[in-house]
């Protein structure tokens, strides 16, 4: 064979290097470097301490300390007493961990379904990019909360049936932002060599295609958490998630709302830590994302493809690169 001769693992080598740790870490770096970054990570990390360090700190959950919706600073605590005397503060302590585990599952389970849909939809073209996509156009057309619902009233409330019903309602966005960013990576010379070559396609997939969507990625994981968090809590305050006498702060927000001009902390104090989670997981995965758009001159351009798949997949008009940086501005 010749000195000159071309073979995959040739090809292979001269392909850009996909540094996928390498990048992560930039992109982290990146972002908290911006004020929205470090204000998004603080209010993420608060929350997730409270919930997960909250337990040890809590008392019984369920025992009585008063009479119903008692004022705060009695024998109920800080917060107060709920509707059945039980202790407030001790309630929020105890009560976040679990949405926090089922919405992360959820999410993983979102993220891999729709990443290899996605992929494979960008990749393989044609009949399976077809009948993948015309799939995830009929689930984006079901709204979430309905399809979740159904699942559950048919089935009966469980955690695994609710990790398994939004993480179905949370994947179509995320195929639908990957295909987007995948048929670009697809296209280029370095993948269309590889494949030239016989590679199997699994192959190209694994090591040329996805490490190059990792900016997507990290962007619909933080995203893909906080619309989780948000839908796994609904479901909680409707009665089909976590079930009482159980201490989650959904199930409190429904609870206690009929007490709110004797205790407003029944409902507030878990009301607030949701809003802060959500709108911090927000911020930081839009902080990672705007870090990737001024690492250079034109940006990502997956990411560039990735942010206009995920506002159509919203109902809103696509979003380039110019109109984000004159929103920054």
């Amino acid at each position: 064979m010749s000195a000159n001769a071309t073979t995959p693992d040739v090809i292979a080598a001269k392909a850009p290097r996909a540094g996928v740790g390498g990048r992560a870490g930039r992109l982290l770096r990146g972002a908290l470097r911006t004020r929205r970054g470090q204000i998004g990570l603080l209010l993420t990390l608060v929350v997730v301490g409270i919930a997960f360090l909250g337990p040890l700190f809590a008392g019984n959950p369920t025992a009585l300390h008063g009479g119903p919706f008692e004022a705060p600073g009695g024998q109920a605590g800080a917060l107060g007493g709920d509707s059945l005397g039980r202790s407030v503060l001790d309630r929020v302590l105890d009560g976040g961990w679990r949405i926090l585990l089922i919405s992360a599952a959820a999410t993983a389970m979102a993220i891999v379904l729709g990443s290899v849909a996605g992929v494979v939809a960008a990749y393989r073209g044609g009949f399976a990019d077809t009948v993948i996509m015309r799939t995830v156009d009929v689930l984006l057309g079901i709204p979430s909360l309905v399809f979740v619902l159904m699942l559950l009233s048919v089935v009966g409330s469980h955690a695994w049936l609710v990790i398994v019903g939004v993480g179905l309602t949370q994947a179509p966005q995320v195929a639908r932002v990957l295909r987007a960013a995948a048929q670009d990576v697809s296209e280029r010379d370095y993948v269309k060599a590889v494949a030239a070559w016989g590679v199997p396609p699994r192959t190209v997939i694994r090591r040329h295609v996805i490490p190059s969507l990792l900016t997507p990625l990290m962007v619909e994981c933080a995203l893909r958490l906080s619309f989780s968090i948000i839908l796994v809590a609904s479901l909680s305050f409707l009665g089909l998630g976590t079930q009482p006498p159980t201490a989650d702060w959904g199930v409190m927000i429904n609870e206690n709302r009929v007490g709110l001009a004797q205790n407003v902390w029944g409902v507030l104090a878990p009301a607030i830590l949701l809003a802060t989670l959500a709108v911090g997981t927000n911020m930081f995965s839009d902080a990672i994302a705007r870090a990737n758009l001024s690492s250079g001159p034109a940006g990502d351009p997956t990411l560039q493809m990735a942010l206009s798949a995920s506002n159509v997949a919203e109902g809103d008009e696509p979003v380039g690169l110019e109109a984000i940086d004159e929103g920054s501005q």
